[in-house]
């Protein structure tokens, strides 16, 4: 029996459609990462990116658990002395709502080649309009109850 593995003409690539609001940041973050990836296809080759098209919407509406809007921090540096800015969750979301949603996405992706090419296939929207209507994307649910 022989061992397949997937060549870039072989890869077939679907859209899907996810709704942030309706489960945890974590939660989301992971079914993109792992649709992304295209780690749930019989055809995954981990060297070939084989992963599909995600559309995350409600982005603004995002849910998180205890009190992490005013704890969780972010960080950045200037690379000068005293450089150091951190800003809350809350106030990223005011500033920009798709960024932590981005930021939780890109960090659970493999660190590779790969990981450009799959951040371009993920479109973030901050409510429930997004304009690939004519690619007819699957809804995925991410509900906790599942």
């Amino acid at each position: 029996m022989k061992t397949y593995s997937a060549k870039p003409s072989d890869v077939t690539r679907k859209w899907y459609v996810i709704d942030a609001s309706q489960a945890p940041m974590g939660r989301v973050a992971t079914q993109v990462a792992t649709l992304l990836t295209g780690k749930g296809k019989p055809t995954f080759t981990k060297h070939i990116d084989t992963g599909d098209y995600v559309i995350v919407i409600n982005a603004k509406d995002i849910v998180v658990t205890g009190d992490k809007m005013e704890v969780k921090k972010y960080y950045r540096h200037s690379h000068y002395p005293g450089g150091l800015k951190e800003a809350t969750l809350k106030e990223k979301m005011e500033k920009d709502p798709t960024f932590a949603i981005h930021h939780a996405i890109r960090g659970m992706l493999p660190v590779n080649k790969l990981r450009d090419a799959r951040l371009e296939r993920l479109k973030i929207y901050a409510d429930a309009d997004h304009k690939h209507e004519a690619q007819k994307p699957e809804v995925i649910s991410v509900k906790e109850g599942k």
